[in-house]
């Protein structure tokens, strides 16, 4: 069966080999036959091998380094077809839901990227993210195929490669965690839509070998970073300060405000908040991100995936 030739699926990875051939081995079952690219991102587990061994039909990126979400920047130069998926290798998509979401963007040309529902492994659950996806306050036009969002996960959203290149894909400063926040908002800011599809799915088992305590250092670091490079100074200023009410005070935040602190001097170099019209797309989440269990840097985990 030849594959849907608007589709390509890139999948990032470091050190997880046995969590990855499995994942590969799920989007093998996809009738839609997707190219798959994978960016290693400097494994050392024997990664590289076993997908030569076992999947030699995956295009494979061995990077020197662990760039994190830029492996996804070099995996999108690759891409030859309109739509690119990203997928963690703790995720993986369901069968006929990259086509109902590739369809999604045929049928609506300002629609940039759209994020599917997520189901959590082994039990089946949604992801506590869906309903505030399904139920996004983000004002959008009639007729979109789903609620229009200020963001999407990458591990779960399918993208159009044009605006996503031209944007300039993920910014190398955040490296993994909340990364997609910046790229969201300069896409809306471009006209572009985002939105929610509730008749795709995407399965996530997560990796037990993630560093919480990092992810949620890094998870702050670059919520401060995106909040001074795009918000107004009255918005930055609420939220920074929102933050640090908020956040455990332990180590782990003292070390994400440090490192916040220190990019200072970037951020207020490459500074361009939003226009009038974006920053009022991203005030109607402030409300329900307060009330979010899925949004707040509590204990060791932060976010939904």
């Amino acid at each position: 069966m030849a594959g849907d030739p608007r589709l390509t699926v890139v999948v990032i990875t470091h050190d997880r080999r046995a969590e990855l051939l499995r994942t590969l081995g799920k989007i093998s079952l996809c009738n839609e036959r997707p190219v798959v690219i994978l960016a290693d991102n400097a494994s050392a587990d024997g990664t590289a091998a076993a997908v030569r061994r076992w999947y030699p039909d995956v295009r494979l990126i061995t990077l020197r380094r662990n760039l994190g979400a830029v492996a996804r920047n070099i995996a999108v130069r690759q891409v030859t077809t309109p739509y690119v998926a990203f997928c963690d290798d703790d995720t993986w998509w369901e069968p006929g839901s990259l086509r109902r979401c590739a369809d999604a963007l045929d049928a609506h040309p300002d629609v940039a990227a759209v994020t599917a529902r997520i189901i959590v492994e082994p039990s089946g659950l949604e992801d506590p993210i869906v309903p505030e996806l399904a139920h996004s306050p983000v004002p959008g036009r009639p007729g979109l195929p789903g609620p229009a969002l200020m963001s999407f996960l990458a591990g779960a959203s399918l993208l159009r490669v044009a605006p996503f290149r031209a944007a300039g894909g993920f910014s190398s400063r955040l490296w993994l965690g909340g990364e997609e926040e910046l790229l969201a908002t300069d896409l809306v800011a471009a006209g572009h839509t985002l939105c929610y599809l509730a008749g795709a799915t995407v399965h996530h088992a997560p990796s037990a070998g993630r560093d919480p305590s990092g992810r949620r250092r890094v998870g702050i670091r670059n919520t401060l970073w995106f909040t001074w490079l795009r918000r107004p100074l009255p918005a930055a200023l609420a939220r920074t300060a929102e933050l640090a009410r908020t956040v455990p005070r332990d180590m782990t935040s003292v070390r994400a405000f440090s490192a916040a602190l220190a990019g200072l001097p970037w951020v207020l170099r490459e500074r361009h908040p939003v226009p009038a019209r974006v920053e009022s797309m991203i005030r109607a989440l402030d409300a329900p991100r307060r009330a979010s269990a899925a949004r707040r840097y509590v204990g060791l985990a932060i976010g939904p995936c």
